[in-house]
């Protein structure tokens, strides 16, 4: 577990290196083919050594919820271990960990109308009216999102018409937890100024690597829009506003920037809560000096 450009992908391949294993993606874009470089995506190589689950399996116009994500890493465990190896999930989405291992209730799939006349609704009326709305239905759920946060509000409203109930009264019902300990391997820094060069370096890197041409082979589809989760993902979001000429390339990576930098101080607030785990600095120790630390922790297991 890691915030983003903390390398957790090369700290699974070096515990591939030594362990069997099999590794689950815990990340809500790389589940997304055609995007590659913006999703930071385990190269070719290191896929085709080191099997990796739940990357690839979805085009960009379709569903995908976090219930899925659930289910299909549960069956993949048993799966992994039928085949005499060690299940690692790896990844930067918190809510995924915390749903893999809490459990969720039953809450309704997404409904793709009334997903998008929320979304004409919230072009009419703005984003923060629609989460002024939530208050009225639900104000312990609104109190959790911010009036801009557009998936998280979409989401709430959704379920409440979908189910007549709020959304925090279907999250207060009784959960299916794994019933299994989970060893947890936290890649941290203390170093927010190092995570945050690091951060940058990296989307300069996918600039060069082609992200541009990347987002815009997705919107010249034509199926495709920047409501969609996939669109959404951090650095997409904001190339599509610089193809749609909202935004010039200076602004474009400036906001991609501050974006991610959001996205790692979000993850860094979660990860620091998260009980019984190992943490390793993944600025200041050597690789080396990272695994023999993660290999003590495994041990210990």
């Amino acid at each position: 577990m890691g915030a983003t450009a903390t390398g957790k992908t090369a700290l699974t391949v070096d515990i591939a290196d030594r362990f069997p294993i099999e590794v689950i993606s815990v990340d809500s874009a790389q589940i997304y083919r055609q995007m590659d470089i913006g999703t930071a995506k385990p190269e070719a190589e290191i896929r085709a050594r080191l099997p990796h689950h739940l990357i690839d399996i979805l085009d960009p116009a379709e569903a995908w919820s976090v219930w899925e994500f659930v289910h299909r890493s549960r069956r993949l465990i048993d799966d992994i271990r039928a085949r005499g190896r060690m299940p690692v999930m790896a990844g930067g989405s918190m809510l995924y960990f915390h749903a893999f291992e809490q459990g969720l209730n039953a809450l309704p799939e997404a409904d793709v109308e009334l997903r998008r006349r929320i979304e004409r609704e919230a072009e009419e009326l703005g984003w923060p009216a629609l989460h002024a709305r939530l208050g009225d239905i639900d104000a312990e759920t609104a109190a959790r999102i911010e009036p801009g946060d557009s998936q998280r509000i979409q989401r709430a409203l959704e379920v409440y018409a979908l189910t007549g109930q709020p959304l925090s009264r279907l999250q207060r019902e009784a959960r299916q937890a794994w019933a299994e300990p989970v060893h947890k391997i936290v890649l941290a820094t203390d170093e927010r100024a190092e995570l945050h060069r690091r951060i940058e370096r990296r989307f300069h890197q996918m600039l060069e690597d082609g992200l541009i041409e990347e987002v815009a082979a997705l919107h010249r589809r034509g199926d495709l829009d920047p409501s969609m989760p996939s669109i959404r993902c951090v650095g997409y979001r904001q190339a599509w506003r610089f193809l749609d000429g909202e935004i010039d390339r200076a602004e474009m990576i400036e906001r991609a920037i501050a974006a991610t930098r959001q996205l790692a101080k979000r993850q860094i607030t979660w990860l620091r809560r998260q009980p019984a785990a190992a943490a390793v600095d993944c600025l200041n120790l050597r690789k080396d000096d990272i695994f023999r630390r993660v290999e003590a922790s495994l041990g210990k297991a």
